[in-house]
């Protein structure tokens, strides 16, 4: 008798690309953290996200944020969260910290390097913290979780921009646990949507923008709609009303 194996072929296939497909992490992976150092302990507004002065804090995270390296990948992991921990008995806190990546950062073999206020989290109180801190950097296990913003997703025209000519625009606080991965701008006149560059970590950009209100689209496993009114200025956040 002949046996079949082709529905069960691809039942594993849908398994095993399940997790690649919706950026699912169940389980821990090894790595190292360490920190930076910033006056009042929380990010940096010169972050290679672009996020400027948001960096520093991110909507609901109070300044719990990180720079990475490996997971960085070409600034697509710009506003991810993780869930990070520390391995010390007695001095780290089970559950570690929740933190936002907005900037890219190397150092002794480290995938996280944090900010202050993070890195504090790591201990189960206060003196157990300052004992991590003075180790510098130590051993962790970290996965990704989904993001908790507390607010809508903002348009920040970067400073760059000019009215017209040139338009670049940073996307914040993406919920969820995907990637935002494509943003793309409505060509009326050509009656067709087209893709802005990612310029740098979450900065995307369009040389020539249409005159008037610009509509544009973004993409974090699922597509969504948002405006900008026609007189919009460089350096100026719009509130999408969007959330994911």
């Amino acid at each position: 008798m002949e046996l079949s194996f082709r529905p069960q072929l691809g039942l594993v296939c849908v398994i095993l690309l399940f997790p690649a497909l919706c950026n699912c992490q169940e389980y821990f992976t090894k790595s190292r953290a360490t920190y930076y150092g910033t006056p009042d302990g929380y990010g940096t507004p010169t972050g290679a996200c672009g996020y400027g002065e948001f960096g520093r804090l991110m909507d609901g995270y109070g300044g719990r944020v990180t720079g990475v390296s490996g997971l960085w990948r070409n600034g697509a992991g710009c506003g991810t969260c993780y869930q990070v921990r520390c391995k010390i008995p007695k001095l780290c806190d089970v559950n570690g910290v929740t933190l936002v990546v907005t900037d890219y950062g190397q150092g002794d073999g480290t995938d996280f390097i944090m900010s202050p206020r993070a890195f504090s989290k790591l201990g189960v109180n206060k003196i157990a913290s300052e004992e991590i801190k003075k180790k510098g950097t130590v051993d962790i296990e970290f996965k990704r979780v989904p993001c908790k913003y507390t607010g809508n997703v903002l348009f920040h025209v970067q400073e760059t921009s000019s009215n017209p000519g040139y338009f670049a625009v940073v996307i914040l606080f993406v919920n969820g646990k995907y990637d935002l991965t494509d943003v793309e701008m409505w060509q009326k006149s050509q009656q067709r949507w087209e893709p802005l560059r990612r310029s740098y970590g979450a900065v995307f950009d369009f040389a020539n923008p249409p005159s008037g209100e610009i509509l544009l689209r973004f993409k974090a496993g699922s597509w969504k709609l948002a405006k900008i009114p026609a007189n919009w200025k460089p350096g100026v956040t719009y509130d999408t009303k969007v959330q994911f």
